[in-house]
């Protein structure tokens, strides 16, 4: 990961994808978390994949979920701008545990990820919804 994918610029405010994830992982429903940055309006729009506590996550509780989860987040953060949730049962991660945001990323533009020769064995798949 190049230092420039870590941060995501939400129009004039600049924040670190770590600092993200480490207020979603403060929510009890929240396992494992990944914050993008994909192209907005205004800089960039925020995006996560949660990985929830609940393993069979009901789909008619995702929506409420995604919606505690964005109030959890101005709560610790202020306000991001429109962001929007992904449910997943797993991240893509590398052998030595780092999250490959740029997959993600590529999945949700349809783009060739690259190289993913370096991609821990077990990932399916970044988005469920």
């Amino acid at each position: 990961l190049g230092r420039s994918e870590e941060v995501i610029k939400l129009g004039e405010a600049r924040l670190g994808t770590a600092e993200v994830e480490a207020a979603l992982l403060t929510h009890p429903q929240v396992a494992e978390a990944a914050a993008i940055g994909l192209p907005g309006e205004e800089g960039e729009r925020l995006v996560l994949f949660v990985v929830p506590r609940t393993k069979d996550l009901p789909e008619e509780l995702k929506p409420l979920l995604a919606e505690k989860l964005k109030a959890h987040l101005f709560r610790h953060l202020g306000p991001l701008g429109p962001v929007e949730v992904f449910f997943t049962e797993s991240l893509p991660r590398t052998r030595s545990g780092k999250i490959l945001r740029r997959l993600l990323k590529a999945e949700l533009l349809g783009v060739d990820p690259g190289d993913t020769s370096g991609l821990e064995d077990g990932y399916g798949g970044g988005k469920d919804s």
